[in-house]
């Protein structure tokens, strides 16, 4: 039954779809290369996936391919008879909401452990992942994200200290989580095609350093990385305690920003926290 669906092109042309440029939309049409993107996350038989901004399906199929049990958050209307023909295909593996994927609460919405697929929406992208990364409760139950970002924005959460790409997207995804470039993916492989080349990154939870507040290392980095050309000093002055804390620490406050690694701005915290 699933090998009949007809080729992804053939459904856009079916129900009229163009990319939304105001939803950040790009379509992507290779088969081939989303069944790679679906095997990124490792066995997905029987197991539970949140995608983010399915548009017309491209990746949902090679989840729902690979045996996963996908709910799909779309705000595109224009979309939701494609998604609907998907799910007569792929019988009770997929769950298709109509709504805002930052205005819902996905660990409610799952109700069970869950990994994250998507292409995501370049508008929202960032600031969802984000929003996954953050949080008290740890591990999340969330057990890992599979995302394509613009490559520039990937390279920013893979990046290593003293590097242009590091800042506190690479803290926030790789002090309590394995982040790594799994895959670029060239900029001619969409339609239409992006302005940059894209990349999808595969973050994995790994264990929180105790005693120490993610809010707090929200906080550390927003202000260090807000003036990430002037010294500690300057850029931390606005948070109480945290100058003082950079000396107990042995921490030169004219440093910079990036030549921090992720393990002195988690020791930071730690003096906040």
């Amino acid at each position: 039954m699933t090998d009949r669906l007809p080729p992804l092109r053939e459904v856009i042309a079916a129900h009229g779809l163009s990319a939304s440029k105001a939803l950040g939309q790009n379509f992507l049409f290779d088969e081939q290369l989303l069944g790679r993107i679906a095997r990124i996350p490792g066995d997905l038989d029987g197991r539970a996936v949140l995608e983010i901004g399915p548009g017309p399906g491209g990746l949902t199929r090679a989840l729902l391919r690979a045996g996963a049990r996908v709910t799909a958050i779309e705000m595109d209307r224009r979309c939701l008879p494609a998604l609907g023909e998907l799910a007569e295909a792929f019988p009770g593996q997929l769950r298709v909401i109509e709504g805002d994927a930052m205005k819902i609460g996905h660990d409610e919405l799952m109700g069970e452990p869950y990994a994250i697929a998507a292409n995501l929406p370049y508008n929202v992208g960032t600031a969802l992942f984000v929003r996954w990364l953050g949080g008290e409760s740890w591990p999340p139950r969330w057990t890992s994200l599979t995302l394509m970002f613009q490559q520039e924005v990937a390279q920013r959460i893979v990046s290593a200290p003293d590097t242009g790409a590091y800042g506190r997207l690479a803290v926030l995804a790789q002090w309590r989580s394995s982040a790594k470039l799994a895959m670029k993916v060239h900029r001619s492989a969409f339609t239409p095609p992006p302005k940059v080349m894209s990349a999808i990154v595969h973050v994995e939870p790994a264990a929180q350093p105790a005693g120490v507040s993610a809010h707090v290392l929200e906080k550390v980095t927003e202000a260090a990385f807000g003036q990430r050309r002037k010294m500690l000093r300057q850029s931390l002055k606005g948070l109480p305690g945290a100058v003082a804390a950079l000396e107990r620490l042995g921490i030169d406050p004219q440093r910079r920003a990036e030549t921090l690694g992720v393990a002195e701005f988690v020791a930071l915290a730690r003096e906040l926290t």
